[in-house]
């Protein structure tokens, strides 16, 4: 069984560095993804105080990988039980630079908010580097909600930078900070574990603070169930 160490030393993704993706701002398949890949997958979320303190915001998602370098994603995002929004994802790999140890990317997501009756874009640009068998980053900045009127108070500021550690043949701990600027802004900070049950069975669990514009900061955990086909 093919770990997480393992992959980042043998470089099973062929010409393509091995990085993990952030558990949260989750990525459509993996940069340098083959055509044929498949994965579901499933995010939720929960602050632990707060006003929102009994929401659960949870999304399953699917990915396929349509050709080499080129993925497709399908997201439902729910809150409790309620069906929010229907997302779509397109995401494209440039490829390799610095001796293979570096890649980079991008990606785009088409929501459909279903109270607001509204569609929102949203593209980042993506670059990956590994730095030996044992760490690496992935870093993402774009534009949410896209306009192309300038005094519409939208095209707001999307970070997120991730740091990766294999710890072992299996297991990934990781420090994710997401950044969303503007009225609907937040600043997310979640520490987190990948942890590969199976070769195509992969739980990932990270406990963090979250703060959204105008409020306190709270504490909030999250957990992704990821399968392979």
């Amino acid at each position: 069984m093919a770990g997480f160490a393992a992959q980042a030393a043998s470089g099973e993704s062929g010409a393509y560095p091995h990085i993990p993706e952030p558990m949260v701002f989750d990525m459509v398949r993996s940069l340098g993804a083959r055509q044929g890949e498949l994965e579901s997958n499933v995010l939720a979320t929960t602050p632990l105080s707060g006003p929102d303190k009994k929401t659960v915001d949870w999304a399953p998602e699917m990915e396929y990988a349509f050709a080499d370098g080129w993925a497709i994603e399908f997201e439902f995002p729910f809150e409790d039980k309620r069906l929010t929004e229907f997302k779509l994802g397109l995401q494209a790999t440039f490829g390799t630079f610095n001796h293979g140890r570096s890649v980079h990317g991008v990606q785009y997501l088409g929501i459909y908010d279903r109270d607001r009756h509204t569609y929102l874009s949203s593209m980042v640009y993506m670059l990956g580097n590994r730095f030996s068998n044992r760490w690496s980053t992935m870093s993402m900045i774009g534009v949410a909600d896209i306009s192309a009127s300038r005094s519409s108070r939208r095209n707001d500021l999307i970070f997120n930078h991730s740091t990766f550690f294999n710890a072992t043949d299996n297991t990934v701990l990781g420090l994710e900070f997401n950044y969303l600027s503007g009225s609907d802004g937040h600043v997310l900070l979640m520490p987190q574990i990948h942890h590969r049950l199976a070769r195509t069975v992969n739980v990932q669990f990270g406990f963090g603070l979250d703060k959204k514009r105008g409020e306190s900061a709270y504490p909030e955990i999250g957990m992704r169930i990821v399968r392979e086909f």
